[in-house]
């Protein structure tokens, strides 16, 4: 039968996942674009979750939830996750209950009603080909945050195309050096048999998201900062050989 079920699904993908996406991707789009231009950023949250649960109900993904005695979901984080599909971001959006404000690669600004809509939610637009460039973009990021929000890095920089965790990189780490704010390490599972990158190949499973216990950053530990993205890296990884 799983043999069968992603043949059986493409009609349903074509049909009805992928317009749905699109559509409810320009309605809320839209309606963040307002409700960032004459409220408040954090007011664009509550939009973000409905159409992260709305992509993964449709699909449909499931998604598990462990460790939420590890964190407050009114406190405020550097959230540092591995990243295999795209379907981590509306799995971690839509059920972890943070505010959350994305670090994005520049690019995405550019499509139309998507990229307004994620800068009135606060994401953090980030040139990758200049490293200065980049760390600005945070440091002014650091400015405009409210106390609600959380800032999520996928610290590999990148999709992982193999399932492996690839090496991360600081800048999770030095941002939360500089504001104080705990890194909070979160496993995804399983989301690469949704979705693998680089693909259309949907296929409807489940997402088990493991979230760790929050580690602080502190600046007199600038010199042990290798040492610390490791131990975290270690963490998250460690599930995905389960």
């Amino acid at each position: 039968m799983n043999r069968i079920l992603p043949w059986i699904y493409q009609p349903y993908k074509w049909l009805i996942v992928i317009p749905f996406m699109v559509i409810i991707t320009l309605i809320l789009g839209m309606i963040c674009i307002v409700v960032g231009t004459f409220f408040s950023r954090d007011a664009t949250n509550a939009l973000a979750v409905l159409w992260s649960r709305l992509a993964c109900g449709i699909v449909p993904v499931k998604v598990k939830l462990t460790g939420k005695k590890n964190y407050h979901q009114r406190h405020s984080y550097v959230v540092v996750a591995n990243h295999q599909s795209m379907v981590d971001i509306p799995a971690v959006h839509g059920f972890i209950g943070l505010h959350i404000k994305w670090v994005m690669k520049q690019e995405l600004r550019k499509i139309p009603v998507f990229g307004t809509a994620c800068h009135s939610l606060g994401c953090i637009f980030v040139d990758r080909s200049h490293r200065d460039a980049a760390v600005h973009s945070i440091h002014q990021a650091k400015k405009r945050m409210s106390s609600k929000a959380s800032v999520l890095f996928f610290a590999e920089g990148t999709r992982s195309r193999d399932g492996q965790v690839q090496p991360f990189k600081k800048g999770a780490f030095v941002f939360a050096r500089e504001t104080g704010l705990p890194i909070l390490p979160i496993t995804i599972k399983h989301s690469r048999q949704v979705l693998p990158p680089d693909s259309l190949n949907l296929t409807p499973g489940p997402v088990e998201i493991i979230v760790h216990r929050p580690v602080y950053v502190l600046p007199k530990d600038a010199k042990r900062l290798s040492e610390t993205i490791e131990a975290v890296r270690t963490t998250i990884a460690g599930p995905l050989s389960d």
